[in-house]
């Protein structure tokens, strides 16, 4: 992730940061009142995981809802709120105004500006009725915890929140105030959802200068092109072919957001968390919907053409004839699991060919998942998980930078080459806890 202040290092943690599904599960509430409306909590539970509220607001091992995750940032951990109805700890004193203010305004009941940790640019489309079922649902279908706030590591002044208002003054949108029901139109929902709740922006577009998002609407090319966050890429969710969903069908789509795995490829990092807390939750009309709005985005760069199938690079595989350290290295760690020929195994061990994750410009996700490993999430509609192991006690920085710019130069693929200089500082990083700069402006 690039050097950034507290703003863009809080928005991370919407999509990062795990809350394990057995978590997600214990969120079945205590009993509403009487008085209290049965199908709008409920529907408030549905939204709430849409928004993938419990995962920053649930710190690990602790209860859900109750805060208390620290969030990394270069000016020190920021830790978020008890959002249970605690009337003490938490919001059991917030009317829905406050509630509102809030979560879409980005304003606390005591007036100050909240950090862009809460995505309230994103909140700030999400139509009144829907913030009604989530106050709902968190006034009475959360179990109360009495957990109280933990204050930010950040020194004086940097800590001084009033600078924070003129950031929410330039770059928070409008409010939304129509209440009326969308077309019946699953483009319209999807873009609802996208936009909105799911804030998928917050991970998915670049950022300015100002650390905002380039664009909150699919008004331009830059929104959901892709952005680093927490050391990993989030990637291009736009037409290209390259590295976007231009090759993915809708029923990928909809695939990867329920089970966290397609025929093709497998959730990782960031993204990881958010389908095993968030979207497999979600109805699969909902899911259709996304899939069917993010197939209308245009491509971000259009003087990219597709890439084709080349099958030398295994043939040189197979026969031996490629000695350099980057092919040694893929065959002796790589190609038991991934092939020769790039292939991988269907729904278990991710093609590289032609892969848009491995065509990014940007090698960021590539370094940090060799080094790192992953972990397919758990899901209901794929129990098993898989996992990579992580090599960096294995390879050194050379073999890390080799063998990635072998597998982004062969069966097709066609990338930038993968320094060793990258390589160092994101193992640096991982060992500091930090987030790297993004590899290819270093």
């Amino acid at each position: 992730m690039k050097k950034i202040t507290f703003a863009i290092a809080c928005t991370v943690a919407f999509v990062t940061t795990a809350a394990s599904a057995s978590v997600f599960a214990q969120t079945v509430a205590a009993a509403a009142p009487t008085s209290a409306d049965a199908q709008l909590i409920q529907k408030g539970r549905y939204l709430a995981a849409a928004g993938d509220c419990i995962a920053c607001h649930t710190a690990k091992g602790g209860k859900p809802f109750a805060g208390g995750l620290g969030i990394a940032s270069p000016i020190g951990t920021i830790y978020s709120t008890n959002i249970t109805p605690d009337k003490a700890t938490g919001i059991g004193n917030y009317t829905l105004g406050d509630f509102d203010r809030a979560v879409r305004h980005g304003i606390a009941k005591d007036g100050s500006t909240l950090y862009p940790a809460m995505p309230y640019v994103s909140y700030a489309k999400v139509k009144p009725a829907d913030v009604k079922a989530l106050y709902a649902y968190f006034m009475h279908g959360v179990e109360p915890v009495s957990q109280g706030n933990r204050a930010s590591d950040i020194p004086w002044p940097l800590s001084m929140r009033w600078p924070l208002r003129f950031w929410r003054g330039a770059f928070a949108p409008e409010v939304v105030s129509d209440d009326s029901p969308l077309p019946n139109d699953p483009v319209a929902r999807g873009r609802y959802l996208v936009e909105g709740l799911a804030h998928c922006s917050a991970c998915h577009t670049p950022r300015g200068y100002g650390l905002e998002e380039k664009s909150l609407t699919d008004d331009g090319n830059q929104f959901l092109s892709g952005g680093v966050v927490d050391g990993y890429l989030a990637k291009n969710l736009r037409g290209d072919r390259k590295d976007g969903l231009g090759n993915w069908s809708e029923a990928d789509i909809v695939a990867f957001l329920k089970s966290g795995r397609t025929a093709h490829s497998a959730a990782f990092g960031g993204m990881a968390d958010v389908v095993q807390n968030s979207t497999q939750h979600m109805s699969d009309q909902d899911l259709g919907a996304i899939a069917a709005y993010l197939k209308t985005l245009a491509p971000a760069n259009t003087s990219v053409g597709t890439l084709a199938a080349d099958p030398a690079s295994a043939n040189a595989l197979r026969a031996g004839t490629d000695r350099s350290n980057g092919a040694l290295t893929f065959v002796d760690n790589c190609a038991a699991c991934h092939r020769t020929s790039g292939s991988g195994y269907e729904s278990t061990f991710p093609t590289l060919a032609l892969s848009t994750v491995v065509n990014t410009d940007d090698p960021t996700s590539l370094i940090r998942i060799v080094l790192h490993g992953g972990e397919m999430p758990w899901t209901k509609a794929a129990p098993t998980h898989y996992a990579m192991p992580g090599f960096a006690t294995r390879l050194t920085d050379r073999d890390v930078a080799d063998v990635l710019t072998f597998v982004r130069s062969s069966w097709g693929n066609h990338a930038p080459s993968v320094r060793q200089e990258q390589v160092a500082k994101v193992r640096k990083s991982m060992e500091s806890g930090s987030s790297p700069d993004r590899p290819e402006n270093q």
